[in-house]
């Protein structure tokens, strides 16, 4: 039998703004309402190109970071620092981005594990739709990968136990956002889609279900849609 269920917020093409909002919101309430609360699920595929960089920036100081960040912006995209870990990586239209908002300590997981969770959830998902070969490997490959091509990116923040930030899936993303980029800090490291590797279009809906299967397989839990965030 499954645990309690995880409530699922859609909010389909989004800024970042928006989707910083949601998985606020839902940080908010479990510290508020503690083991009363319901954990979320923010799923949400970025409306436009968009560089975000982690608590490690981008590497190199302000001054080198400023001038990147100009740099990229006049590409035509938006640049952000957020407060997941990990380096600079990008966000854009056909990625399925995930934020779990959840409570490690009613889980019982350290946040390493919780990591790990997270790896597996990315991989199953991509074998379950049609990719056996996707894996994770050691640190500080994290991620879900084929061979030396990165399918799905991981980054998190925890605070007193819960989780925002988490994972994002590149299904029919243009990858020539990334050659601007070392993606992650990762040098000598190439990324890919789920349609690159299977030759053919795979967007974020088709990969969005799969996703949610393995996601209530992973956490133990079932989904409960959630038409809006509570104030």
């Amino acid at each position: 039998m499954r645990g309690p269920a995880v409530r699922l917020v859609r909010l389909g093409r989004a800024s970042l703004a928006e989707s910083l909002r949601a998985q606020e919101a839902g940080a908010a309430a479990l510290l508020r309402a503690g083991v009363g609360a319901a954990e979320r699920l923010v799923l949400w595929e970025p409306r436009g190109p968009l560089y975000t960089a982690g608590l490690r920036g981008a590497g190199g100081g302000a001054a080198a970071e400023a001038a990147e960040a100009a740099r990229l912006r006049a590409l035509g995209a938006e640049v952000a620092r957020v407060g997941r870990g990990g380096r600079l990586t990008f966000h854009g239209p056909g990625q399925l981005v995930a934020y779990p908002v959840l409570d490690l300590r009613r889980r019982r997981l350290a946040l390493r594990a919780y990591v790990a969770a997270l790896e597996r959830l990315g991989r199953d998902a991509c074998r379950r739709l049609g990719l056996p070969a996707a894996r994770a490997l050691p640190p500080p490959r994290t991620g879900v990968w084929l061979g030396d091509r990165k399918l799905c990116a991981i980054g998190v923040h925890c605070g007193r136990h819960i989780t925002s930030h988490g994972l994002a899936l590149n299904c029919c993303t243009d990858l020539t956002w990334f050659d601007h980029i070392v993606p992650c800090g990762l040098e000598g490291l190439g990324v890919t889609s789920l349609s690159q590797e299977l030759q053919r279009h795979v967007s974020v809906e088709e990969a969005t279900q799969p996703f949610l299967e393995v996601f209530q397989e992973v956490f133990n839990c079932s989904l409960s849609e959630e038409p809006g965030l509570e104030e």
